[in-house]
């Protein structure tokens, strides 16, 4: 869950950047905070750990990978 939320918070702060030019760690300080760059590390890990366990953790996923009816055989 904490990685999920890391995820959506990096995915706003882009969707900032985008819009208004204005980037979320400028709050703590900006690039050059030591806090800032440990929002920015935890985010990109967060990430990284979704591309590694999504499948494995997602229920959606799950039910997709697993064939529900059986694939007819090729002739």
């Amino acid at each position: 869950m904490v990685t999920w939320i890391l995820v959506i918070v990096g995915g706003l702060n882009w969707l900032l950047v985008g819009l208004f030019s204005w980037d979320i760690g400028q709050i703590f300080g900006g690039m050059n905070s030591m806090i800032s760059r440990i929002i920015y590390i935890l985010v990109g890990v967060a990430a990284i750990y979704e591309l590694v366990y999504h499948k494995k953790t997602c229920k959606v996923c799950e039910t997709m990978s697993s064939p529900s009816q059986p694939r007819p055989s090729a002739m």
